[in-house]
């Protein structure tokens, strides 16, 4: 899959993301994003297994939660830095658009991922994306991503039988020049 910058997605819900440029750096590629939220909205508590992510906040409130830490903010010049590995979450905690620059370090398969994620939701037209795409992108990149919130019971028996049946049906034809996942 072929990018190039600026990439702009929106997931119908509230987020509008753009992948702004891909910079080389010497201990690896750099990824630079700017997002949009409206109010109340951001991405559900989410893990990047190999990539650091940052977000300076330029104008707006930023909310944002670290797994079984206390909420915490931001406000406009601020920059939280979530660690690979580490789960959070973030939204917008204001009352006007949140408008954040930032980056992803290194950007591996976040681009096509996202990308996914944010069509699925539009497919399906809620928060969730649609659930056949949504089982292909849990699926093929758990070595790179991880929603904690979803129920072990549904990661380990739901989502593989839904990849399956979706797999027999032949749903995932629009997945065929997916990159490979990266491994640890």
């Amino acid at each position: 899959m072929k990018i190039s910058y600026p990439h702009v997605i929106d997931n119908g819900g509230g987020e509008r993301l753009i992948f702004k440029a891909l910079v080389q750096e010497s201990d690896g590629d750099k990824l630079l994003v700017e997002n949009y939220v409206t109010p109340g909205n951001g991405p559900v508590m989410h893990t990047h297994w190999l990539q650091d992510e940052a977000l300076t906040v330029v104008t707006g409130r930023l909310a944002y939660e670290v797994l079984g830490q206390p909420v915490q903010h931001a406000q406009k010049g601020e920059t939280v830095v979530f660690k690979r590995g580490v789960a959070h979450r973030f939204w917008n905690d204001g009352t006007d658009v949140l408008h954040c620059e930032g980056w992803l370090k290194p950007a591996n398969t976040i681009v096509f991922f996202l990308s996914s994620i944010f069509a699925a939701q539009k497919k399906s037209g809620n928060a969730q994306p649609e659930r056949f795409d949504g089982a292909y992108l849990i699926t093929r990149y758990k070595s790179e991503y991880d929603l904690p919130s979803i129920p072990k019971f549904v990661k380990r028996v739901i989502i593989p039988a839904t990849y399956y049946i979706g797999t027999m049906l032949g749903k995932y034809e629009h997945f065929k020049d997916a990159p490979e996942p990266v491994k640890p």
